[in-house]
């Protein structure tokens, strides 16, 4: 491994009944000024809306909202929050929704103590000093923004989507209510379990480090994944299914399972590309992007690839090469994202060759991108054209 220093301040709550007996207290921690962040609208017609803000009421707490939080969170929305809270005093975010209101509330609460633009935050221009406190009530279990530092912004105007962290944004409180995902669509049941997939593939493919019980971490998320997104896509309501999914997602992406190692992240920074030129779901992108980086980069170390094959899907090497296995198991990873029914191609999203060139600069315009296989712009460009 190598050397590491670990600290997650998120105070979890998970399960049902959580919200009530524990928002007031946690809200109030914080002061009685809030902005409530919110997406489209589905909190409202599926009575969390009311529950939250009936809380928030009671507790004597006074709230201003910002709704209409986008799927890729706009640089322009993020820019109107900051507003709100130097405008009313506020004292806490609290986001309510899936990954995307959560990212943006990060980016809110970097901007409300940041004197410039924090859009420089982003382009790495500058760095935050301090952010307002955020809380997260989670809708949709996809990205683990409920417990970690991260969230990305697309700036519409100049086609970036970009992430950023800091220490600052954590959040402080995060409510995982299961039963606050009976309602998700499936089709965004399917882009939450590509992106959790996503996060667990980008750790496991890290870069030489010796991480024996990282990699069965992750293979046993991985595998927990494949399990139940199947059952919670049969049955929307199944409790169990949505629980372990929300488990899986917050634990792909809170840091415990890729201590002392680096993971690659080439697959994130090229699909950025593709949803800030085209809008399209982060999950979607990523379940397009991924089998085709892993056939580009399969000679790096065959033996990795084989390695996942034989403890996720069972694979029997057999005597087989290495390559065999390997090249077997991208094909287990391709299968299992179409029997969920999850895109295969740009050309689901009617995207063609126009503008590859350009995302391919754009992805590596801080440098090269990856860890397990360091690719520059060509290699991006080759890897955007076989997702056509």
């Amino acid at each position: 491994m190598n050397p590491f220093r670990f600290h997650n301040p998120t105070t979890l709550y998970y399960g049902r009944g959580q919200i009530e007996a524990h928002l007031a207290e946690e809200v109030t921690k914080y002061g009685r000024r809030v902005l409530l962040v919110y997406g489209g609208g589905s909190i409202k017609r599926f009575g969390l809306y009311d529950k939250v803000t009936r809380i928030l009421r009671e507790a004597g707490v006074t709230w201003w909202e910002l709704p209409g939080v986008e799927p890729n969170p706009r640089l322009t929305t993020v820019r109107k929050g900051i507003a709100l809270c130097r405008d009313h005093d506020i004292q806490l975010i609290l986001a309510v929704g899936g990954g995307s209101v959560l990212d943006c509330a990060k980016g809110i609460a970097m901007g409300a103590k940041f004197d410039g633009d924090v859009w420089d935050i982003y382009l790495k221009k500058a760095k935050p000093t301090d952010a307002l406190p955020l809380g997260t009530i989670l809708t949709l279990a996809a990205t683990g923004s409920e417990m970690n530092a991260g969230g990305v912004i697309t700036n519409w105007e100049t086609k970036e989507k970009i992430g950023a962290s800091s220490p600052y944004t954590f959040p402080r409180f995060s409510f995982c209510d299961p039963e606050n995902t009976y309602t998700v669509p499936r089709d965004q049941t399917v882009y939450g379990a590509c992106d959790m997939l996503a996060h667990c593939f980008e750790h496991y493919f890290h870069e030489p480090a010796h991480a024996p019980l990282q990699d069965r971490l992750i293979e046993s998320v991985i595998q927990t994944i494949i399990e139940y997104t199947p059952k919670a896509l049969e049955h929307p309501d199944d409790y169990d299914a949505r629980e372990t999914l929300m488990y899986c997602s917050t634990m792909a992406l809170n840091g415990m399972i890729n201590m002392g190692m680096q993971g690659d992240w080439a697959c994130h920074a090229i699909e950025h590309e593709i949803s800030a030129f085209y809008d399209i779901p982060h999950g979607g992108g990523l379940a397009i992007v991924f089998p085709n980086w892993m056939d580009y980069v399969l000679d790096t170390d065959p033996a990795r690839f084989a390695q996942l094959g034989e403890r996720v899907f069972g694979i029997d090497r057999n005597g087989r090469p290495e390559a065999q296995v390997a090249r077997e198991t991208v094909d287990r990873v391709r299968a299992f994202y179409r029997s969920i029914g999850a895109p295969q191609r740009l050309a689901d999203y009617n995207i063609g060759d126009e503008a590859l060139e350009r995302m391919a600069q754009q992805a590596v315009r801080f440098g090269p991108i990856g860890h397990f296989k360091k690719l520059e712009a060509a290699d991006v460009l080759d890897i955007l054209r076989r997702c056509l």
